[in-house]
Order: C-alpha cells, then sequence, then structure tokens
C-alpha cells in the first residue's frame, strides 16, 4: 500500500502542508490511491527513512521519497501510462522554475501573513517548537510578523500577475486541463485556506475563479477539506 506522510494540525484531518496538497493532487491527478497519514513537525522519527526531516514523504514498499517535484517526478516516471502530470519532457523542466517560484516568491510572503494562524492550529505538542523556530527565522515574535499584512497584501496580490495574465486566457495553468504546475500553485492557496480565515484574493480575481475550480476537481477533495471559506 502506498503511503503519504501529510502534515496535520491539532485535528487530524487538518492537512495544511502546502507541498503535501502538491502531492495528493498529483495522485488523484495519476488515479492513484494513498494511505494519507498525518504527521506533525515534532514527529521526525517516524519518516527517518526518508533521510531527511519534513514531509511530504511518499513510501511505495522499500522506497522513501521525499521533496514534492521529486515525488511529483517519481510518480510520472513510475506511472507513465497514467494522465501525465506535465504533459512531456519540456513541461516537466518549467515545471522547476513554477515550483522556485512558488516557494521563494508566493509562499515566502504568504508565511509572513498565515505563521500565526498556522500556530493556532499546530497540535499542542508542537507548538513551543514551531513558535521558537519561526520567531528565530523572522528575528520577531509570531504577532509582530503578521502585524502589517494588510499593508503588505496589495504587493503580494501584485506579484501574482503573471498568473493572472494566463488565467484570464485559458481555464488552468496548463491549459485546458490542470497539470502539475496548477498544483504547485494550487497547494500554496489550499494551505491559506486550511489554517486561515485571512482573504487573500479579491472575489473578482481571475485567481480566484481558478481556484474555485481547483477545489471541484476529483470529486471536490480539496474542496471537503477542513478548511475556511475563501
Amino acid at each position: 500500500m502506498t503511503r503519504l506522510y501529510e502534515l496535520a494540525g491539532a485535528e487530524a484531518e487538518r492537512r495544511f502542508s502546502p507541498y503535501c496538497w502538491r502531492i495528493r493532487m498529483a495522485l488523484a491527478h495519476k488515479g492513484l490511491e494513498a494511505e494519507c497519514v498525518p504527521w506533525r513537525f515534532t514527529e521526525k522519527e517516524a519518516i527517518a527513512k526518508s533521510g531527511q526531516p519534513r514531509v511530504p514523504v511518499l513510501v511505495e514498499g522499500e522506497r522513501w521519497i521525499a521533496d514534492s517535484q521529486t515525488i511529483a517526478e517519481y510518480l510520472e516516471a513510475a506511472y507513465s501510462e497514467r494522465p501525465s502530470l506535465f504533459g512531456g519532457v519540456g513541461g516537466e523542466a518549467l515545471s522547476r522554475f513554477l515550483t522556485a517560484w512558488t516557494d521563494t516568491v508566493v509562499n515566502a510572503a504568504l508565511v509572513r501573513m498565515l505563521v500565526l494562524d498556522i500556530w493556532g492550529h499546530v497540535a499542542a505538542k508542537d507548538r513551543e517548537y514551531f513558535r521558537a523556530s519561526r520567531e528565530a527565522r523572522f528575528g520577531m515574535s509570531l504577532e509582530a510578523a503578521v502585524a502589517d499584512r494588510d499593508t503588505r497584501l496589495p504587493a503580494f496580490r501584485a506579484s501574482l500577475e503573471p498568473m493572472r495574465q494566463v488565467l484570464v486566457k485559458q481555464d488552468f495553468l496548463g491549459g485546458a486541463h490542470p497539470l502539475y504546475p496548477d498544483y504547485t500553485l494550487f497547494g500554496a492557496f489550499q494551505w491559506a485556506r486550511c489554517i486561515s480565515e485571512y482573504r487573500l484574493l479579491a472575489a473578482d480575481d481571475p485567481i480566484a475563479a481558478w481556484r474555485g475550480k481547483m477545489l471541484a476537481l476529483f470529486g471536490g477533495m480539496a474542496g471537503a477539506a477542513p478548511g475556511y471559506p475563501v
């Protein structure tokens, strides 16, 4: 049985890692089933066989695979007869750029706006670790990190303009149908939805319409996950 270790909050059903959501969507795209195992920040030993301390981790037999991009590329190669995640070799190469942009621009901005909301949802045993590690990273309290998020929100929305320019011309980043780049960026918005009431997008934003389509995919799998209205 394939297993996917996913970051969970105090409630086991609240899965909120943007990186894990990429793989949850990729598995559904491929039509693959997996046991989705809840994992918390302080449970490093549970995934020690992967050789690193973070999720997602995919386990198939004796194979432990970490890192969302690496897992997606593994799924594409191992299940090549199933629907493609990338639409070809060129798409796979370009997806690495999109992943880097999402991680360094989108997720980097979001964490400064959402970090206190995340802390509010992590398991009790993780709270001290989460606060200490994130406050060391930001050089300030979690409360201070999010205090000016309303001021920073317009710049965040502006940073999404390349995405917006694509989505006014086609339904998905992948074209008529979603591909892995859609799942990469959707993971960021699903992360926010799962742990925060903070409204990131204007209602008339084309990205909001795209997000709605993503939430409805695969029988509404992502939309049914515990989260807040968007």
